[in-house]
């Protein structure tokens, strides 16, 4: 859809620490220009990433080695989507912004909201359990994991709220209208309770996991309910 597609394919490769994820999130934003919604999820995708890699370099958690692993995780399945999704294939959730990026009459904040819904909705359940795989933990409610997962809503929030305003513009640069269906849409959507989900729905994928068949189809689910909510993000604007 960009010319560049092949170079952001290039960047999106699995990474192995923060580092690398932050390598590629810089190299995806330099690459991509205002009129591509993509950017505006990558922009804030970024911002996040930094600010929870401050704060894990800052020490106040009970397992930060978790916590770098679930970055890892998380930001693989982000670039594996962008590297599937840009061909046409992938989760539909993602197919869903990646078929719409160019739109100009849509808002910024359309596109990074629909990211994060994917990648919420979508993405995190599998990122914990890969991680609690990876660490030989498990994802328990109530845990340390648990604590330390919670307790990076305090880091995100502000960044999420501040996004909601900053990018209400369409891809442009111009204003949307100051009300809308669009101020329902997002004011309905809250990271808090999204990732509060995407943790009980790890616990349901831990428990499956070993029934591939199972599995897949909790998965197919998850896909459709995300992509069912990125559609109505990525409503135009009249």
């Amino acid at each position: 859809m960009f010319p560049y597609d092949p170079a952001l394919q290039a960047a999106a490769r699995p990474p192995r620490t923060i580092a690398d994820v932050l390598t590629a999130l810089r190299a995806i934003d330099a690459a991509c220009i205002d009129g591509d919604g993509l950017k505006w999820f990558n922009w804030l995708y970024l911002q996040v990433t930094e600010a929870v890699a401050h704060r894990v370099a800052g020490g106040g958690f009970s397992d930060p080695a978790w916590l770098s692993e679930l970055d890892v995780q998380f930001a693989a399945l982000y670039f594996s989507a962008l590297r599937t999704g840009l061909q046409g294939g992938g989760p539909g959730c993602w197919r869903a912004l990646f078929a719409v990026r160019n739109n100009t009459r849509l808002g910024r904040v359309q596109f990074a909201l629909a990211g994060v819904n994917s990648h919420i909705n979508h993405d995190l359940p599998q990122a914990i359990v890969a991680t609690c795989e990876a660490t030989g933990t498990a994802p328990v409610r109530g845990g340390a994991q648990f604590t330390d997962y919670t307790a990076v809503n305090a880091t995100l929030d502000p960044l999420i709220q501040q996004a909601k305003t900053t990018l209400r513009v369409r891809l442009p640069g111009d204003a949307l209208p100051p009300v809308s269906f669009l101020d329902n849409a997002i004011a309905a959507w809250g990271l808090a309770a999204a990732r509060d989900k995407a943790w009980s729905a790890s616990e349901v994928l831990w428990h499956i996991r070993g029934t591939p068949p199972v599995a897949a189809a909790f998965m197919d689910s998850l896909d459709g309910l995300a992509t069912v909510a990125s559609k109505v993000l990525l409503t135009p604007v009249p």
